[in-house]
């Protein structure tokens, strides 16, 4: 293509075009696994409208029916179960202020989870013009909200899971009550809602030295990460604050 940049060897140009041949490829698959991911059979219908808790217009706690998380226009939606409380083994430190920051280290909030949702809210306002967003957890919703303030978080729609059985049936709780990073996505079909896709991934076996990546698509830090010569760093993890 005649591309170059100011002071690069014949070497590195030889290489970049072996790279870039190898990113046409990824671009070709990433397409592929859409195109097939898109192209799924219908899923199975969801078991009941579940009945969430979420923070009405004036503020107070209403019931939030699964149904009522699609908009008119909008027939799929995306739900992200966010582990608050947090998995039982994790000892990353715990918000250093706010009401949360009172909670014990295992009933507060998973800090990998926080870092994909600060992103994703910076997302929401875009991503909501085509499609319905959502984040449940298990906490009670006024511990949820407490910390969406304390974090500045504007566009999520946060609800609490713990007066249904969502997180169980949907793969984002254990049988012993660990919560677990899943997102699923769901299509409404006519009166029916379908579970259409999962990120199974989380469950799947990986590679030495890799983590799952089951949102690996949607995580910029981590991508941002894979374009420089150190990558990923391999004796770190997201924080809730970093000093």
């Amino acid at each position: 293509m005649g591309i170059t940049f100011p002071g690069e060897s014949p070497e590195y140009r030889a290489a970049r075009e072996r790279l870039l041949e190898q990113e046409i490829e990824l671009r070709r698959a990433t397409e592929a696994v859409a195109a097939a991911r898109r192209a799924l059979p219908p899923g199975g219908v969801a078991p009941e409208d579940y009945v969430f808790q979420g923070a009405g217009a004036d503020g107070t706690t209403t019931d939030v029916r699964l149904s009522e998380l699609f908009a008119s226009g909008k027939e799929s939606l995306v739900i992200y179960s966010f582990m608050f409380p947090r998995d039982p083994g994790d000892k990353r430190p715990g918000p250093a202020s706010g009401q949360t920051a009172l909670l014990k280290l295992e009933e507060g909030p998973c800090p990998s989870c926080v870092a994909l949702l600060d992103q994703l809210d910076g997302a929401d306002e875009h991503a909501s013009q085509h499609i319905n967003l959502a984040v449940v957890a298990k906490a009670p919703l006024a511990r949820i909200l407490a910390f969406a303030e304390e974090r500045g978080w504007r566009g999520l729609r946060l609800l609490s899971s713990a007066g249904n059985t969502y997180n169980r049936d949907y793969l984002a709780e254990t049988d012993e009550g660990a919560q677990r990073p899943m997102l699923n996505v769901f299509h409404r079909d006519g009166g029916l809602i379908r579970h259409f896709w999962g990120s199974e991934l989380f469950y799947a076996p990986t590679d030495p030295g890799q983590d799952p990546r089951h949102v690996g698509t949607l995580e910029p830090v981590w991508n941002l990460f894979d374009l420089t010569p150190e990558g990923r760093p391999s004796d770190w993890d997201e924080q809730l604050n970093y000093s």
